[in-house]
């Protein structure tokens, strides 16, 4: 064999079936062969397993499927490039033009200009009331045929509860699916609950380090088949690559996730006590309005803490300038601990009222709590607070 055949066909270096790696190995490869054509025919009619084209499945992202789709209680998972990527495939997947969607004024952002935007584009209609809103949640599903009830809890910034159990049952008596965007309460959380379809960003918790991004959609199987066809015709599925980094961090995960949590819990605490903050919204604490839901529902309460500045804009700009390990960036659930003032978090596309329902107001900044020692961060927020105060 020629030199410049054998470095496109290089010798094998296979690994004996008693000799496993203990940690699965990249498939960074596009493409699969059989060694014949009969067998590559047999797997393209679904009659034995296999792989053909890493835009359609790849072991590495397959394994990382299979796993999260576990550790929430449902049958199968698709894995995609991005949060978003996995908000958009199950909304254009499951929608229909002239169906309705129940949505949230808590919804994180994107999400809400895909329902309003795109799907409008395309004839879904939608309804959108806060989450908080039980009445109206059980009027309008039982005013009008509904497609899904999209929602999140805990929403992202305000650490508003939904009421799950009361959603799920209302949804289902009148015929539509319940998505939750399950992002900031992770894997843990929540699969007790008769849900439908779950949506994850897998570049918040099941990452954990901030350098890799994807998305995740989890359900039971017969939505998931159609949701997969529909989502490798639209080509975002996951890179082998960012599948392996995934994997590798949620060898991590429950550590990190009860680490931020407990973390976060002294850290609202502290918050809800000093003078220069009027409202702290973290679900652990007992004055959140909705902390006996909280309870019932969830594990742990995250590691997002946001709260109300006295000052309002500048007050949020001073603090967030003034802190030292908390950088100025979006995203959440990683090992650093990050910030986001009301200059970065005000919502787009919302109406005053609406806007004044979302709870998110001139003083508002939202902390993603990281690893670091809880007391350096405290010293750290409280040097920042007292920097707001003398200004």
């Amino acid at each position: 064999m020629k030199g410049r055949t054998r470095v496109n066909h290089p010798p094998d270096a296979l690994v004996p079936a008693d000799n496993r790696p203990l940690v699965a190995p990249i498939h960074q490869t596009v493409k699969f062969a059989f060694e014949s054509l009969e067998e590559t025919m047999r797997a393209y009619r679904g009659e034995r397993e296999g792989y053909h084209y890493t835009r359609q499945a790849n072991p590495t992202s397959r394994q990382l499927e299979k796993l999260l789709a576990e550790l929430q209680g449902r049958d199968d998972c698709i894995a995609l490039g991005s949060g978003a990527a996995a908000v958009a495939g199950c909304l254009l997947s499951l929608t229909r033009a002239g169906e309705h969607v129940l949505c949230f004024v808590e919804t994180y952002g994107p999400t809400r200009q895909l329902i309003q935007g795109l799907l409008g584009r395309f004839g879904v209609e939608y309804t959108m009331l806060s989450i908080a809103d039980d009445a109206g949640i059980e009027r309008v599903l039982a005013g009008r045929p509904t497609r899904l009830v999209w929602f999140e809890s805990p929403t992202n910034p305000v650490t508003r509860i939904a009421d799950i159990g009361r959603i799920t049952r209302a949804a289902h008596a009148h015929g539509a699916l319940t998505v939750l965007d399950n992002t900031c309460a992770g894997f843990h959380n929540h699969g007790q609950y008769g849900i439908d379809v779950f949506v994850h960003s897998l570049t918040k918790y099941a990452s954990g380090h901030g350098d890799v991004m994807g998305g995740a959609i989890i359900a039971r199987d017969e939505l998931i088949r159609g949701m997969r066809r529909d989502t490798v015709l639209l080509g975002a599925l996951l890179d082998p690559h960012a599948a392996f980094l995934v994997m590798r961090g949620m060898k991590t995960y429950y550590l990190r996730y009860e680490a931020q949590a407990a973390s976060a819990a002294r850290i609202a605490a502290f918050l809800d006590g000093h003078p220069a903050v009027a409202q702290v919204n973290y679900p652990g604490l007992a004055g959140h309005a909705r902390h006996a839901l909280a309870r019932e529902q969830m594990h742990d309460f995250g590691s997002v803490v946001s709260f109300d500045l006295e000052g309002g804009l500048e007050a949020a700009r001073v603090f967030s300038d003034a802190l030292e390990f908390f950088a100025i960036t979006p995203s959440l659930g990683s090992v650093e601990s990050l910030v986001m003032p009301a200059q970065l978090l005000r919502p787009r596309g919302l109406t005053a009222e609406q806007l004044a329902i979302s709870g998110i107001g001139d003083g508002t900044v939202r902390l993603s709590i990281g690893i670091e020692d809880t007391d350096d961060l405290i010293a750290d927020l409280e040097a920042a607070l007292t920097r707001v105060s003398d200004a």
